[in-house]
């Protein structure tokens, strides 16, 4: 059991991640700080945090788990904040969508204090955000992915592993190269699609009366298209080497699909949809198959 937890960022990852460990009888005390005193106030209300922290380094006094849950872009400046404090033995993770950004940030500015840090990535959320829609099953049945680095303290990596795999996450490991690629695929990518896909179809002159016809396909196609703008702005940017080399790519398969259909070519059209139809049948979300190039999981 941990005696603290420090929760840096009250919105839906942080208050989340507090609430399941307290339902798991995992931690004695939450301490959390937001930069919005209004959020953190909330989140006292709502019995998510105990302690209202003035100040990211004041949550993580006397913490020995500190879970920084900020926009990816916001991350260096936590760093700064609180790496006085960032003693050895404790815990810190983050919950970024992109994990290359942070290790950089990480390396600048926490330097020989980086052993503590674990960079994490809960494969969790909604399409919601905001403390009052924290959930402590969240994470439970989801994966984790843990980018640990070469000076990554391995206690503390299995700490981490044992944290999450307690609140009934899956716990896998890969390097933040990696990471970055896998997720431009899976998960950035089709958030971009998304947003220009509604973009294209509400901007239309019957855009909206076309809305009006919408039926479950459109309803599911564009579901993450109600993400935080803020978020997804962040995320976009921090990884947008590796998501414009996976837009390219999908852009080659559009073309081909559109060559065929210009041609009138059914059959043509008929054999390049087959694939992806069975392989989305085939499919099981969260099978454990690590991308290529990374040997560890948990």
């Amino acid at each position: 059991m941990f005696q603290q937890l420090g929760v840096i960022g009250c919105g839906l990852m942080g208050g989340s991640f507090a609430l399941a460990l307290k339902r798991a009888g995992l931690v004695k005390r939450v301490v959390g700080y937001s930069k919005s005193p209004s959020t953190t106030e909330k989140a006292k209300r709502l019995g998510v945090i105990d302690v209202a922290a003035e100040s990211a380094l004041l949550a993580v006094s006397g913490s020995d788990i500190v879970l920084i849950a900020v926009p990816v872009a916001a991350t260096e400046t936590t760093f700064k904040a609180i790496r006085h404090l960032m003693e050895p033995g404790v815990l810190f993770m983050d919950v970024g969508s992109t994990k290359r950004d942070v290790v950089d940030a990480a390396r600048r500015v926490l330097r020989e204090r980086i052993s503590s840090f674990v960079p994490a990535h809960p494969i969790a959320g909604k399409e919601v955000s905001g403390i009052q829609h924290a959930d402590a099953a969240l994470y439970n049945g989801r994966q984790v992915i843990l980018t640990p680095l070469q000076q990554t303290s391995p206690e503390l990596v299995q700490k981490a592993t044992d944290v999450w795999s307690s609140i009934g996450a899956q716990v896998l490991k890969m390097t933040p190269e990696n990471h970055d690629a896998a997720f431009a695929a899976v998960s950035h990518l089709p958030h971009l699609l998304a947003f220009a896909y509604f973009s294209a179809v509400v901007n239309q002159p019957a855009g909206r009366d076309f809305l009006s016809l919408a039926g479950p396909g459109f309803r599911d196609f564009t579901r993450i298209a109600a993400s935080s703008p803020e978020t997804w702005r962040d995320i976009l940017v921090a990884n947008r080497e590796e998501v414009l080399k996976q837009s390219q790519r999908f852009r080659q398969a559009l073309d081909a699909l559109e060559h065929v259909i210009r041609e009138g070519n059914g059959d043509a059209l008929e054999g390049l949809i087959r694939g992806p139809a069975e392989g989305r049948a085939n499919w099981q979300m969260g099978a454990p198959r690590v991308p290529s190039g990374n040997k560890n999981s948990t």
